[in-house]
């Protein structure tokens, strides 16, 4: 072996350590994801559990090598995993407020809100309720205490207590309703929380006077089994912003059609809010739904996709 000075020994001896150390950090550095390949975890809405299942399971089959864990909280504990870095989407009805973008901001997080689609809040009542068509301002009546029975609606044929039925305190489907009728509290009112929609649309199967309030993406999916089953026995009821109505026209219940005209008086956005600060899994999710083969599948949930599917006609 040649013999090597003393000082170019330690130049080698020093440039293999730092290329050592180089290499162990290289290591241990954990790889990004990408749109095609990854993991990560979305927090959602409870009410959008079926939209959110059904848009991630799409995905992984179209990527294999990508994997979305969910969780299903109430729309501000979502937005909270969102905002401690335990999740980096979040499914939700809105955007950040001005404090929680402060929180991305403390951070150095730009983050995004991407509108993704119009929604709305279902009113269902039991099928054994015969009553089927409301007003709004009816249903402003009921939350300000002035009718608590469904003999005090116009052309009521049902009889007893109303019951409100939500799927829990926190619920983003009761936020909507209270900041559509400018409520701050709602102590006193008769309301029962199921746990879930699922649990909603459960009790008032069962439960003739109630009247459950739950994100219509359960029930609107109608090819989907599960949303086949879950209608079973419930009616969906036609509310109308008229105050008098001339008939059941004026009357319009949350699906396609009256979701994209915007007749349905309790529509809502759908929003995916992001913290991702790389080209990733989450962004690769958002711009498959918003582009033609995502809002399709958008569409094909009931819901109506906010840049509507283009579909191309060629004329002969």
């Amino acid at each position: 072996m040649p013999y090597l000075p003393t000082t170019l020994r330690s130049y080698t001896l020093t440039g293999f350590v730092l290329l050592s150390l180089c290499l162990i950090g290289c290591e241990d550095k954990p790889k990004l994801d990408s749109p095609s390949q990854g993991r990560i975890t979305i927090a959602a809405d409870e009410s959008y559990e079926p939209l959110t299942v059904e848009i991630t399971r799409t995905y992984e089959l179209l990527y294999p090598r990508t994997k979305f864990d969910l969780v299903f909280k109430p729309e501000r504990e979502a937005i909270r995993l969102m905002l401690d870095d335990k999740a980096r989407l979040c499914i939700v009805s809105r955007r950040l407020t001005a404090n929680e973008q402060r929180s991305l901001d403390k951070v150095k997080v730009t983050g995004s809100a991407t509108l993704l689609a119009t929604d709305g809040v279902a009113l269902i009542t039991s099928k054994a309720n015969t009553d089927s068509l409301m007003t709004m301002n009816e249903l402003r009546g009921v939350f300000s205490k002035q009718i608590s029975q469904w003999s005090q609606l116009k052309g009521g044929n049902q009889s007893g207590t109303i019951t409100l039925v939500f799927d829990n305190p926190n619920s983003s489907n009761l936020d909507h309703v209270m900041q559509r009728f400018g409520l701050k509290n709602i102590d006193g009112l008769p309301i029962y929380t199921a746990k879930s929609n699922k649990g909603v649309i459960d009790y008032v199967r069962t439960h003739p006077t109630a009247m459950g309030f739950i994100g219509v993406n359960w029930i609107s999916d109608g090819d989907g089994p599960v949303s086949a089953q879950l209608s079973k026995d419930i009616r969906v009821i036609g509310l109308s912003s008229k105050d008098s109505p001339q008939g059941r026209d004026d009357y319009h219940q949350p699906f396609q059609r009256d979701l994209a005209l915007k007749l349905y008086p309790l529509w809502r956005d759908v929003y995916m809010v992001s913290r991702e600060a790389h080209p990733g899994l989450g962004g690769g999710l958002t711009n498959y739904l918003v582009r033609d083969s995502g809002r399709l599948l958008v569409e094909k949930l009931g819901l109506w996709p906010r840049v509507p599917y283009n579909r191309e006609v060629h004329l002969k």
